[in-house]
């Protein structure tokens, strides 16, 4: 059975699955797992389709203590255990800057210039690629390949790509990129099977999770988006600010005195919901807590949310329906709840019921604007890339030979 790998790197721990290639057009996922708690409390997990769990083992500190070490630990189980050798493995990678515009098959030349995006998501981009290097040294001869979530927004226009600095600096690279594309992606095309003629329209879509952002969506393409050029813009975060005056940044560079490795520590670990609430980055524990710090980083979250769906909605001439999607768009009514309610001025109707139940839709039937609750699956959407890019590739390679025995 041809079975592809999907690697999901993050800071602290490494995701994946697997997926069975039933036919060149369908996928089934056979075991979804993770290694978490890297170089602090490790900890290796999976399950098989049916939830069923596989294995749940501990290790020392010591023996996972970065991203590779965490893959050689799930790669071996997957081999040795699981007995499973896929054909091709896809990687989400955070940035891919101004050359990728779809998936990658990872050689030399792509990787160096994923390494040279570093700087334009320092929080992620290492740990995408430290897998893929692990992978390379141990098993060179299994494609992998680089799913990006910039590639999807690139249908922008030039005057959504561009800040207004000098022109000099956006043929550097320094324009709005827009991420969580992988999770637009895959939400666009499940609603185009939920709701064929509203997906045809102007659709905003908030991927509300620890990182949060919004797509505005004419006709399933990504026209605009609250994050720019690196995953800190846009909408306040677990522990990101969302927008922020550029000025804010020079005042602790040079009032507060802050080094620029200080001020990024800052920027991407103690600001957002963690930083307004002054107890956590988690959802679940601020609606918990009855301090009122923790209300209003929530209030904070769902109005900011509500300003950039009216940013949206202008970039698309008016507004056909509102997705909520991933952790906290999916699982957490209260934030449907309090976003919807400031959606109301443009025809938003919520129906408290269906919301409590996380239905698929949780508008009332007479509302002008739908309100969906659709999952995302962004390994789902790495696996069709990644057989895409294998396809290819296969086809490519035989092209040439094809060609020959047809002269002859």
């Amino acid at each position: 059975m041809d079975t592809i790998l999907v690697v999901n790197a993050g800071s602290s721990s490494v995701k994946f699955q697997v997926f069975a290639v039933v036919d060149r057009r369908t996928l089934r996922c056979l075991i979804k797992g993770q290694v978490d708690g890297i170089g602090t409390r490790p900890r290796l997990r999976a399950a098989g389709a049916d939830k069923s769990p596989l294995i749940d083992r501990a290790y020392d500190a010591a023996q996972i203590g970065n991203g590779a070490a965490a893959m050689q630990v799930a790669g071996t189980w997957l081999r040795d255990v699981a007995q499973l050798e896929p054909i091709a493995i896809g990687h989400r990678v955070v940035h891919g800057g101004p050359n990728y515009q779809g998936p990658a098959l990872i050689d030399d030349t792509v990787l160096s210039n994923l390494d040279r995006c570093i700087p334009l998501a320092p929080l992620h981009q290492p740990n995408n690629l430290a897998p893929i290097r692990a992978i390379r040294a141990r098993s060179p001869e299994i494609p992998q390949v680089a799913c990006f979530d910039t590639a999807f927004h690139r249908t922008h226009s030039r005057l959504a790509d561009h800040y207004a600095i000098p022109e000099r600096l956006h043929a550097e690279g320094v324009r709005r990129y827009g991420f969580h594309g992988l999770s637009y992606e895959y939400v666009a095309a499940r609603l185009a099977q939920i709701a064929p003629n509203i997906a045809q329209g102007r659709v905003i879509i908030a991927h509300l999770g620890s990182g949060a952002s919004m797509c505005a969506l004419a006709a399933g393409r990504s026209v605009e988006s609250t994050m720019g050029f690196t995953a800190l813009d846009g909408l306040p975060m677990g522990t990101r600010p969302g927008q922020l005056d550029p000025g804010v940044v020079l005042y602790l560079l040079e009032q507060k005195k802050m080094s620029a490795a200080a001020v990024s520590s800052f920027l991407y670990q103690q600001c957002g919901l963690k930083g307004l609430s002054g107890i956590s980055n988690d959802v679940r524990e601020l609606q918990a807590s009855k301090d009122p710090s923790a209300a209003f980083a929530l209030d904070f979250f769902a109005y900011r949310i509500a300003l950039h769906a009216g940013l949206l909605a202008a970039a698309l001439g008016g507004l056909d329906a509102f997705v909520f999607t991933a952790g906290i768009g999916e699982n957490s009514p209260a934030v449907r709840m309090r976003v919807a309610l400031l959606l109301s001025w443009l025809g938003a109707d919520i129906d408290p019921a269906a919301n409590a139940v996380n239905a698929q839709v949780i508008s009332r039937p007479t509302t002008a604007v739908p309100l969906y609750v659709v999952p995302t699956d962004e390994e789902l959407m790495i696996a069709r890339h990644t057989l895409s890019i294998l396809d290819k590739t296969t086809s490519d390679s035989r092209t040439p030979a094809m060609s020959n025995q047809g002269a002859a």
